[in-house]
């Protein structure tokens, strides 16, 4: 069974790293949730039931009935694996958007710097007809804050399918994965 990868030291460097935070994401997905199927039928006992001698005299053309995991080995898988991933995933961009919001953005002095000297340029529109167009730079916090909002939406994508499949193999309770996951942060919580 996959375990979760391991939090990353978070600094606003790591969150204004875009392709360090998205393999930091992909790499956690990748090893939980695109692999659930796999992760789920690693918790069944092979030989539970033996090798039944029958069920190789006729040619199978359904696909057989997936077999039900046993309850205590899904609650187990859920609260030790899926759910840590998820809180560490959430943890993430919940620390970076924070970062995103953060008005002491480290790059706003080159901006500003970069904008008046902008403004100070004498265009010659003779010479260069694209020189007086001026493409001022997008605020690092404001493309942060956008790759947080879009990371956000993949994540809550890929946890409603995990959490289709895992209710479909341990079987349905009922409950969306946000309640699942707020009751498993304040059970956390209450443990000490």
């Amino acid at each position: 069974m996959s375990r979760n990868s391991n939090k990353p030291n978070l600094t606003p460097q790591f969150c204004f790293n875009e392709r360090a935070l998205r393999d930091f994401l992909r790499l956690s997905r990748g090893t939980i949730d695109d692999s659930i199927v796999q992760n789920l039928n690693a918790l069944i006992t092979p030989g539970q039931t033996g090798f039944d001698p029958t069920s190789t005299a006729e040619r199978q053309v359904k696909h057989p009935t997936r077999r039900p995991i046993d309850r205590q080995s899904c609650e187990k898988f859920k609260e030790s694996v899926l759910f840590q991933s998820w809180q560490t995933r959430s943890d993430v961009l919940n620390y970076c958007a924070g970062v995103a919001l953060d008005p002491n953005d480290p790059d706003l002095v080159s901006r500003e710097a970069e904008s008046a000297k902008d403004r100070e340029r004498i265009i010659d529109e003779r010479l260069d007809p694209y020189s007086g167009r001026f493409f001022p730079r997008e605020a690092r916090t404001e493309s942060l804050a956008n790759v947080i909002r879009n990371e956000r939406g993949v994540e809550s994508i890929i946890r409603s399918r995990t959490w289709g499949l895992v209710m479909e193999r341990c079987g349905d309770d009922g409950i969306h994965w946000e309640e699942a996951l707020n009751r498993w942060r304040a059970d956390q919580q209450s443990t000490p």
